[in-house]
């Protein structure tokens, strides 16, 4: 069935008319098979802060997926679904100590560290633990940026493997992560070959890494200027140089927006529509020519799952519900979110079908740091959730 179809049907059994998400389950299965296809060195550790969907991470765990976990949260989670503790990394590089202390307990060993205070955390709470270096690479072609706040330079690992040494913790590894939303490939096979830099300077220290974490930034769709192929390739022909079989190394990464982006669908119905007066909100559009005619007002917005609009950067695609026979007038329009607060602006300039109040839009690729982030601001943020299967991938 087409998902215009689906949503269709879904919702006029709505009587209260609020968002809902479909879930397609097969995608995310599909996605699994493509990586092991296309990687079959990387075993993936899915991370789980990117949409922690029960039946997602279910579905992963079945499959063998490992679990890129960042807090006690998502590690109790993962546990819980019978995932082995080897099969889990705490990948947060700064973390909270009773955390630390849970992993412990939990025996979570895998953990990440970029500066040497943790390293002293981690030492006095866990010195058994299995330390992986988390260095910085370039991210510049990112959207989402981690550089500012996470990765150590260069300039201080031989800091890092002199403090590991004489605390007696054991370095195991490096980690890398290029940024979310990477728009050029070469910083993938860069970032390969400075792990391979850290890995020969650990070895000088007389540790032997035998984990490389080859992160995130793996698109979710081929929309882009690159697919998922283009960059396995480049990712592959860089670890096959410096990190190949040979090598004993085991491989892994972190995906998230590549597992559930395409998953899920969202529709929102218009509750409310106004006519823009110069005054009052055409003058906040780009320019004269892209001002918007009119607002239609949704009931979710930038402080419920369209919260990837302002933290992950994303632009969002707009379809109306139904097919209209006969011509119909395209109307510049500003999408507002339900709340109270002004800036929840969904799309400040859009163009669409002349909608009304009870019209249904649908975007597409709504699976991504999407309603893990959402809030309940204004008693709004609630949707619900149809989940689809369409048989093995």
């Amino acid at each position: 069935m087409e998902m215009s179809k689906l949503l269709a049907d879904i919702s006029t059994e709505l009587t209260d008319q609020d968002p809902f998400y479909v879930v397609d389950l097969t995608t995310v299965l599909a996605k699994l098979n493509q990586w092991k296809v296309l990687l079959p060195r990387v075993k993936p550790f899915y991370a789980v802060k990117c949409n922690n969907d029960a039946y997602i991470a279910r579905m992963l765990a079945l499959a063998g997926c490992g679990f890129d976990c960042a807090s006690k949260a998502e590690i109790k989670a993962a546990l819980e679904l019978g995932v082995e503790p080897s099969r889990i990394i705490y990948a947060n590089p700064c973390k909270q100590a009773s955390m630390i202390s849970f992993a412990k307990r939990s025996g979570v060993k895998k953990m990440t560290a970029d500066n040497i205070e943790e390293l002293y955390k981690i030492a006095d709470i866990f010195p058994d633990a299995e330390i992986v270096i988390r260095i910085a690479v370039d991210d510049s072609k990112s959207v989402c940026r981690f550089n500012s706040k996470f990765g150590a330079p260069k300039h201080e690992w031989d800091a890092l493997l002199q403090t590991s040494k004489a605390l007696g913790i054991n370095v195991v590894g490096f980690s890398f992560h290029v940024g979310s939303g990477c728009g050029d490939l070469k910083p993938f096979a860069d970032a390969v070959e400075s792990a391979r830099e850290a890995f020969d300077l650990a070895s000088s220290y007389g540790f032997n890494p035998v984990l490389l974490d080859c992160g995130g930034g793996f698109p979710g769709t081929d929309d882009g200027e690159f697919s998922f192929r283009d960059v396995a390739l480049t990712l592959s022909d860089a670890l096959d140089h410096f990190f190949p079989p040979s090598s004993g190394v085991q491989i892994i990464a972190e995906p998230g927006r590549y597992m559930v982006c395409a998953s899920h669908t969202y529709a929102v119905a218009v509750i409310a529509k106004r006519q823009l007066s110069e005054s009052q909100l055409k003058s906040e559009a780009v320019g004269e020519d892209n001002a918007p005619e009119v607002a239609l007002y949704i009931n979710d917005g930038c402080y419920g799952s369209f919260n990837c609009v302002v933290f992950d950067h994303a632009v969002v695609v707009p379809h109306v519900l139904f097919d209209p026979v006969d011509p119909v007038r395209i109307v510049p329009t500003k999408l507002f979110g339900p709340t109270c607060d002004s800036i929840d602006v969904v799309l400040p300039c859009t163009r669409l079908p002349e909608l009304n109040v009870g019209d249904w839009i649908w975007f597409p690729d709504m699976g991504a740091y999407t309603r893990c982030a959402s809030s309940k601001f204004n008693g709004q943020g609630h949707h619900d959730i149809v989940y689809v299967w369409r048989g093995m991938p």
